[in-house]
């Protein structure tokens, strides 16, 4: 392993950090002000680091407590300024409105080192789903296929509240 990439594997250790305690500021100091986000959520492109400030906050704000967050597969590539790295994150923690279901979450980074500092210039996030009925993909490992086709926010809703009342 290269001096580069174990900095940029220490730099996503440190960033999944302040994602998991919702340290905003520590967060953002992982990015580059120009920084152009891709999320899989709407408006799904946030440039500028305004921008995605708001939509981390946007994240947070969705989460009771902690979010649990592990890193899987990281794969890091690193030249002497430039590096990208892509990784699967297992999402989960208690989300408002009482959905306690974990999700996969695929995510590449494009990393910047100017005056011996990196800084993340490009993100992109995505969420795996079934292409048959375009239903996201909840599956319970990272290589397991898909259950039932995919499941739908409604079924995945419902589902929570029979098993809270404990009718299922």
């Amino acid at each position: 392993m290269t001096s580069s990439e174990s900095q940029i594997r220490a730099f996503v250790e440190d960033r999944t950090e302040a994602q998991r305690s919702k340290d905003i500021d520590g967060l953002m100091s992982f990015y580059s002000p120009d920084i152009v986000y891709y999320d899989a959520v709407a408006p799904l492109r946030f440039t500028g680091a305004d921008e995605v400030r708001r939509n981390f906050v946007r994240w947070f704000d969705g989460y009771v407590g902690p979010i649990g967050l592990e890193t899987h597969d990281l794969s890091i590539v690193a030249a002497d300024d430039v590096a990208f790295a892509n990784m699967l994150h297992l999402d989960s923690g208690k989300r408002r409105g009482g959905i306690d279901l974990p999700i996969w979450v695929r995510e590449t980074v494009c990393l910047r080192r100017s005056n011996g500092t990196w800084a993340i210039t490009h993100e992109h996030i995505s969420i795996p789903i079934n292409p048959a009925n375009f239903q996201i993909w909840f599956a319970s490992a990272k290589d397991a296929p898909a259950r039932r086709g995919g499941r739908s926010i409604f079924g995945l809703v419902a589902t929570s509240l029979l098993t809270r009342f404990g009718l299922r």
